[in-house]
């Protein structure tokens, strides 16, 4: 099946093409991510036959003959699908009766039914993400990842006009599509409303019930004050009750973390745990990430120039650096994810307990090679700044494909050591 696209109006995204080679081969695809990531808008491109769960009646309609969503000129997009939980079911089923290629496409938010996600075989989810620097339009890249991963050690070229600034205003900005472009106190008020919708109607659509919407909301807060940091359950908790007597247990917050990874708000870097025994001590805990670095910074009622300051108040969280530099990992992390997945690797995150070998990216292709990727909020690289690539290049040798510095600089080039240094606005897929 040649995917059907409509170009007009559409803000090209990097998992379109992931999403051509799908629907060409399988039945099924769902698109998921968290709200506002355009999901609808890349699966409209692609459809014939809309059904619009989220439209006021539908689910009414639908319920009345369920066997509708089937029916219709494919491909069929079934949008909003968890509105109505037995619709997964119908196109596992669909597809087992049938099975050709470009059949359906789903778009929702992930579902704690224990009923869907059974489709293993038949619907393939995809992961869909805020946009990355490159589809922000930032700038032309020069450093390519897929690159990166052969291992092929390419010459690293290419300059940038984009300065230290431009990306603060792209961490406030956000990379919803819906949002980019917005400046000053409407895009406040659109990043607000977009985090009330998170308190008082994504959790309990999941069925999240919370008693104390304040105390949820100090708890994100905490969480976006942890951005790029691997800080226990214990610190983030703290951090949220700051002054108060009474912490909530953890059987009250783990259904507020669950739902909100489902839901793709909470997106953390996973260790990587590799084998062969190179590597010892590892930290296995995550490292935090919201879905966009704007919401965390947000969260924190910080605006460009309150980022810009040196001692910004925050809820306390042990970190190396300042809030700006977490935040800015956050920018490329981001990025880094939608390059990756569409290179089908991994991205995760390296760290020994006493923090002897710590790498902020690891991209892992599915044979367990490796490029390391760190990230520096500084114009200028010196020795310091390599040490634990270097570390790590002694510990895993051939497995280490390249190993890249990311740099809010002007220049694109490999350093004599053979490590690379790239802009973030040059990095690209």
């Amino acid at each position: 099946m040649k995917a059907r696209i409509e170009t007009e109006g559409y803000r090209p995204r990097i998992v379109d093409a992931e999403l051509n080679d799908l629907l060409a081969a399988l039945p099924a695809v769902s698109i998921e991510g968290p709200k506002g990531v355009g999901k609808t808008e890349t699966a409209r491109q692609r459809a014939t036959t809309r059904y619009e769960l989220d439209r006021p009646g539908a689910s009414d309609l639908i319920e009345a003959d369920p066997d509708r969503l089937v029916r219709g000129a494919e491909p069929i997009l079934i949008d909003e699908w968890q509105r109505y939980p037995p619709s997964w079911d119908l196109v596992r089923r669909a597809v087992d009766e049938r099975r050709r290629p470009g059949r359906f496409i789903l778009t929702g938010s992930a579902s704690d039914d224990t009923g869907t996600h059974s489709g293993a075989g038949r619907i393939v989810t995809v992961r869909m993400r805020p946009l990355s620097l490159v589809e922000r339009g930032v700038d032309t890249p020069s450093v390519s990842l897929a690159e990166l991963l052969t291992g092929a050690r390419l010459s690293i070229t290419g300059h940038t006009d984009v300065t230290l600034d431009r990306y603060v205003e792209e961490i406030v900005a956000g990379g919803f599509p819906g949002m980019h472009g917005g400046s000053g106190r409407a895009r406040r008020a659109e990043l607000d409303g977009y985090i009330a919708r998170i308190v008082d109607r994504e959790l309990p659509e999941q069925g999240v019930r919370t008693r104390n919407p304040a105390m949820l909301r100090r708890w994100l807060r905490a969480c976006a004050a942890a951005t790029a940091t691997t800080a226990s359950y214990d610190r983030i908790r703290d951090a949220s009750t700051a002054g108060e007597g009474d912490k909530p247990a953890r059987s009250t917050t783990r259904p507020y973390r669950d739902t909100l990874e489902r839901l793709g708000i909470l997106d953390p870097v996973f260790a990587w745990l590799p084998g062969g025994g190179h590597l010892s001590r590892l930290n296995v805990a995550p490292k935090h990430h919201l879905a966009d670095p704007a919401l965390a910074a947000r969260l924190l009622g910080m605006d460009a120039g309150a980022l810009l300051e040196p001692r910004p108040a925050i809820p306390a969280i042990p970190r190396d650096g300042t809030l700006l530099g977490a935040l800015f990992e956050s920018l490329v992390t981001q990025s880094l994810r939608v390059y990756a997945q569409a290179a089908e690797a991994d991205v995760n995150h390296l760290r020994t307990w006493g923090g002897e070998l710590e790498v902020d990216h690891v991209v892992v292709r599915g044979d367990q090679h490796v490029v390391a990727v760190e990230v520096k909020l500084k114009a200028v690289v010196d020795d310091r700044d390599v040490r634990h690539l270097r570390r790590l290049a002694d510990r895993i040798g051939p497995q280490l494909l390249d190993a890249v510095i990311v740099t809010t600089g002007a220049d694109a080039y490999r350093r004599r050591d053979g490590i690379a240094v790239t802009p973030a606005s040059l990095l690209g897929p």
